[in-house]
């Protein structure tokens, strides 16, 4: 279901980076999914800020043709009159930036109490900047009441994250950050605590009794041309494995909480990711896909990794000696985002050999329930075969659901920090990727696109292979 938590405070948003390419194709559509249903109070304005000065019309204008092309239908316009344009802060000059929210904040209260409206930074900023920007949100006043959402990945290493998450909390109280993953807002994904918790069909299953691996696994036929000085500085692992994958195998791994709030849900979440051992790096592949030194920005000879692939082990009583298999990449042969509980069967039954049997489900969209499983063959013999029933989440009525950016965004409006990550499962994180950032990192292998990775990435499945790749 769609939130219906009314957002009844006048709201102040900054957007730290709003020419740039997260910008446009997350954070617009998701504003003006919510302007469309309702979820913005009557009272609401959007600054842009970044070191370029431009006009407000040339920033309404990039908005609108962000929305044409990554929004909805119909939502070209949804923000038309809520945004502005100020020139961003250092931490020793103010920029335009400072007195464009004392303005807005004095215009968006009305005459009344300007302690009543919600001030919201957004970071979508490279990591590099987001230190800087903290400082100057203290340095200018900025900082004190406001709610401060940090883009991913939050650290680039073990050190980084720790001189991050120390700054952070010498500017801001944890009540107040927003450390976003938008895998945690799709609609699927929470989808695998209904599934898991509230059917005992699907629950007395999820241990390493009746498991014989997971699959968290999320290729991409995307390039990366259009961010490549981005990308070119974290790279497949650091952009998505450590991120996106590691949260994933924890939503899939965590025990039973005794309430899905914030409270609950991050602990279960962050006790899971402590039992994550560290990467082994003999078993983690890298990719680089054929081409991508071509590309503009991109040096003739970059060791960044456009593919990981990983065997994860977590080192508990529920799932010790199961594989988590993660896999992600550039370029790839196919789109998908699908995590699949691979289990346990007989060889044979009846003297007939017994097909897969596997809980699947994608994330991409609305999401869908795949349940695959042997079968009686129709016909006169005892034959078996191999059937799969699906449950398209788009399905289920009544429902309205939100897109993961537009989701997160309410929350952050709302104060609801369920669905974001927290300093202790992401040290947690960093610990178990920190051996892909010593001396034992393997070299990225060659894979051309339209591939499924580097070859020797199937190894890490065992003989059955990848599940999507036999798709």
């Amino acid at each position: 279901m769609a939130p219906t938590t009314p957002v009844e405070q006048p709201v102040l948003f900054v957007l730290h980076g709003a020419r740039g390419d997260l910008a446009e194709r997350m954070v617009y559509p998701g504003l003006a999914q919510l302007a469309t249903r309702g979820l913005l109070p009557e009272r609401w304005a959007l600054i842009g800020t970044g070191r370029k000065p431009i006009g407000d019309d040339e920033l309404a204008d990039l908005v609108r043709s962000s929305l044409e092309e990554h929004g909805e239908p119909g939502h070209a316009d949804a923000l038309d009159g809520h945004v502005s344009y100020a020139v961003t802060f250092t931490e020793d000059e103010p920029g335009e930036l400072v007195d464009a929210v004392r303005d807005a904040r004095r215009d968006l209260a009305g005459g009344g109490d300007e302690g009543d409206v919600t001030v919201v930074h957004y970071l979508a900023v490279p990591p590099s900047a987001f230190a800087p920007t903290t400082r100057g949100l203290r340095a200018h006043g900025l900082a004190e009441g406001a709610r401060v959402v940090y883009e991913k990945p939050y650290g680039t290493s073990p050190e980084s994250f720790e001189e991050l998450d120390a700054l952070v909390h010498e500017v801001l109280d944890e009540e107040q950050v927003f450390r976003i993953d938008h895998f945690l807002g799709k609609e699927a994904t929470q989808n695998l605590h209904v599934l898991r918790f509230g059917n005992e069909l699907f629950g007395g299953a999820w241990s390493r009794e009746h498991v014989a691996q997971v699959e968290v696994d999320v290729p991409e036929t995307l390039d990366v041309a259009d961010r490549a000085d981005f990308y070119d500085e974290t790279g497949a692992a650091l952009d998505m494995l450590v991120t996106h994958l590691f949260q994933l195998a924890a939503e899939v791994a965590m025990e039973p909480p005794t309430a899905l709030d914030a409270d609950h849900l991050a602990t279960a979440r962050e006790s899971v990711i402590e039992c994550f051992r560290p990467l082994d790096p003999a078993e983690v592949v890298l990719g680089q896909f054929t081409g991508y030194r071509d590309l503009d920005g991109i040096a003739d000879d970059s060791e960044t990794d456009t593919f990981v692939a990983a065997r994860l082990w977590v080192d508990n009583d529920r799932w010790r000696g199961v594989p988590f298999l993660l896999r992600t990449g550039k370029r790839m042969a196919v789109s998908a985002q699908r995590v699949t509980l691979v289990l346990k069967t007989p060889d044979e039954l009846f003297g007939e050999p017994v097909g897969p049997g596997r809980i699947s489900l994608s994330l991409a969209g609305d999401g869908a329930i795949d349940i695959t499983t042997t079968v009686k063959q129709p016909g006169p013999d005892l034959r078996l075969a191999t059937g799969t029933a699906s449950l398209g989440l788009d399905d289920v009525e009544p429902g309205d659901p939100l897109a993961p950016y537009a989701s997160l965004l309410h929350d952050v409006l709302v104060g609801d920090r369920t669905l974001f990550t927290t300093p202790r499962g992401l040290r947690a994180a960093w610990r178990a990727f920190a051996p892909l950032l010593g001396p034992d990192r393997p070299d990225p292998e060659p894979y051309e696109p339209g591939s499924w990775g580097p070859a020797r990435a199937d190894d890490l499945a065992g003989p059955d292979g990848w599940v999507l790749t036999r798709s």
